[in-house]
């Protein structure tokens, strides 16, 4: 399995666990590779475009995962999403097909977030009304027309 990968400075250290303690998963490592301070929504947006490209996965890491989560979402089918422990984990694939889970370094370590990211990978996006409401989801993206203001 592939799958891309990015973290602000916050995030680099619980980055580096996540790809050591799952060997099995083919990384793509899109950065941030230094502790010098970066702006997450480059690192997002990096991920997100990835995975709109090749339809894959996703794991975006920051000191809340909020700030990615938003960001990513900005990106026309990503469906992004911040979880800290594996129920939520679980249903955002199956229920919400999430393409990218995001993590917050600031708020689980590195045994949960493994546990975290095995649950996320280890689901599928389920079928029936789950399916129907993701499509809802991709119809409100074709037709908001962008910023409302």
């Amino acid at each position: 399995m592939r799958v891309a990968i990015a973290c602000d400075h916050a995030g680099l250290e619980l980055k580096q666990a996540i790809m050591r303690g799952l060997p099995a998963v083919q990384w793509q490592d899109l950065g941030t590779y230094g502790p010098e301070p970066v702006d997450y929504p480059d690192l997002a947006l990096a991920v997100a475009e990835e995975v709109r490209r090749g339809g894959g996965l996703g794991i975006l890491v920051c000191g809340t995962g909020a700030g990615m989560a938003i960001a990513a979402n900005k990106v026309p089918g990503v469906r992004a999403a911040v979880a800290h422990e594996t129920f939520t984990a679980r249903a955002v694939r199956e229920h919400n097909a999430a393409n990218i889970l995001c993590l917050g370094a600031r708020v689980v370590g590195s045994g949960l977030a493994l546990e975290v990211v095995r649950a996320w990978l280890g689901a599928a996006p389920r079928e029936g009304r789950h399916r129907i409401r993701v499509d809802k989801i991709a119809a409100i993206e074709r037709h908001s027309g962008g910023d409302q203001r």
